[in-house]
């Protein structure tokens, strides 16, 4: 099991408004703490598990680089350069972090899975979670999820 913090969602399960639709909708920085060595990169998945279309994807990203910390503030993107070329696929943010954004006066659950695999993927940006998950099946040596609320 992969072990990591999300620094997005405070003790107690709530999303720091920053990282959600209703702030400055930037992704979280993420803190992992027993990544194997022969891990080559990770994905990452923001999932709203309380929208009518269960586990309906925010956000999709892989190939980052393995590493102990993500920074916040992934840019827009469908490769971001800058994070070892990384793409960001298709999801309600589209190439894009979009954070938690409920209807008003609904409270959502939202989780963040981060998989961590042994190889790179090879996939174009209009890929989707099924997609990108499906290419990872026998690949992913660790797997983590933190899951917040946010109303």
């Amino acid at each position: 099991m992969l072990e990591f913090e999300c620094m997005g969602i405070r003790d107690g399960g709530k999303f720091v408004v920053e990282s959600t639709g209703r702030g400055k909708d930037i992704s979280p920085e993420f803190l992992i703490k027993n990544l194997s060595p022969h891990v080559s990169t990770l994905v990452i998945t923001l999932e709203d598990l309380s929208h009518p279309v269960k586990r309906f994807t925010h956000w999709i990203i892989w190939n980052i680089p393995a590493a102990d910390r993500i920074a916040k503030a992934i840019p827009s993107g469908k490769t971001i350069l800058s994070l070892g070329g990384a793409v960001q696929g298709v999801a309600y943010g589209f190439h894009r972090y979009a954070g938690p954004k409920p209807p008003k006066g609904k409270t959502h659950k939202y989780c963040f899975t981060i998989y961590a695999l042994d190889c790179k993927l090879n996939l174009g940006p209009f890929s989707t979670k099924r997609k990108v998950l499906r290419k990872a099946d026998g690949h992913i040596i660790q797997q983590g999820e933190i899951c917040g609320y946010f109303e």
